[in-house]
């Protein structure tokens, strides 16, 4: 079945605490994993990924963490998957003709293609913001 991947889960978790912090509140990886209940270790890596995509910014020194790096209506689910784990596909044929073995005799290369671009649409169509509004509700 079709699964993310922990890594993403992580980063979304990462970056919806952030936002429920408040803009500009800079909060430890510590604090976030024991909060959310995650490896620091493996949240510490998570959020390097979205420090290099600039939707987290790291601050240094003693009293140092993360912090959101844009508004929460400027950060959708997409921008943290691809901060995670690069430009997703579902399929193979998805990402060169050439990686799938049966690409001109498929019968559902349309069908696969249709669902992926579903999903992308749906992850690139809600920001944080939307869901920290179905958190509340």
């Amino acid at each position: 079945m079709l699964q993310v991947s922990r890594k993403f889960e992580y980063g979304l978790h990462a970056v919806t605490y952030l936002a429920t912090k408040g803009f500009g509140r800079v909060v430890t990886v510590k604090e976030m994993a024991d909060e959310i209940g995650y490896s620091q270790e493996f949240l510490s890596k998570a959020m390097q990924s979205l420090k290099r995509a600039g939707i987290a910014i790291s601050v240094q020194g003693v009293k140092g963490g993360y912090t959101l790096g844009r508004a929460t209506t400027d950060i959708t689910v997409a921008d943290i998957a691809i901060a995670i784990e690069g430009k997703p596909h579902l399929v193979r044929c998805g990402v060169k003709a050439d990686s799938c073995e049966i690409f001109s005799s498929c019968h559902h290369r349309d069908y696969m293609n249709t669902l992926q671009h579903k999903i992308q649409d749906l992850l690139a169509s809600t920001t944080i913001h939307t869901l920290l509004q179905e958190i509340e509700q």
